[in-house]
């Protein structure tokens, strides 16, 4: 049951009890935040993993992605085979001050060329230069935390099940080769004992 003031009352504990800590202030820039784990900072480009499916660009909602690329003929591997296209990535640059970090980018990249890093300063005086090339995305690449460890009771992803099902199959059936291998040379090795065997019986008769 309450009573006239209960609210004031409260009010004065939390005054109290603030008051009565000790005040800390972020020495910050001399000393660097602890961000989580999963902090937003900017987006870096492993370029290796890009092959221009545009499928950032396309499903960015502001637009802020810019991709610029041509085809290459790559020689045919065999002397009957046919010459192969691929794209190459001639420019890749993010728009920051467009880019609202909702991340979409990096989750429908199929490839993991796109990673979150930490990193936050990047303060320009001018807009223009917050556009950044595939060249900062790429330092941005070596500030990307190491991905956390597994849930030891989370269930095992689709592809590594697949994965571990056929290597199970195919070392099954190697050990069976080889099981069926051990027993043709132990089958071989009997029948030619007993003909040994026989062949020195008849000998001793005929003697």
């Amino acid at each position: 049951m309450s009573f006239p003031g209960a609210g004031l009352a409260k009010g004065l504990a939390v005054t109290l009890r603030t008051m009565t800590k000790k005040t800390v202030t972020a020495q910050y820039p001399e000393v660097q935040p602890v961000l989580p784990p999963r902090s937003r900072g900017v987006i870096a480009l492993l370029e290796e993993n890009c092959t221009v499916c545009m499928l950032c660009a396309r499903e960015c909602p502001d637009w802020c992605i810019y991709i610029d690329s041509h085809k290459e003929t790559l020689p045919a591997a065999e002397p009957n085979a046919r010459a192969r296209t691929r794209n190459v990535l001639d420019r890749f640059a993010i728009d920051f001050s467009l880019c609202m970090y909702c991340g979409i980018c990096i989750e429908v990249c199929p490839f993991d060329a796109l990673f979150w890093s930490p990193e936050f300063e990047y303060a320009e005086t001018d807009i223009h230069e917050l556009t950044h090339e595939r060249e900062k995305l790429r330092e941005w690449m070596w500030t990307v935390p190491a991905p956390p460890a597994l849930d030891p009771a989370a269930e095992e992803p689709k592809e590594i099940a697949t994965a571990r099902k056929a290597a199970d199959k195919l070392a099954a059936a190697a050990a069976a080769e080889a099981a069926a291998a051990v027993e043709t040379a132990e089958a071989a090795e009997a029948v030619e004992t007993a003909e040994t065997a026989e062949a020195a019986e008849e000998k001793g008769d005929d003697a």
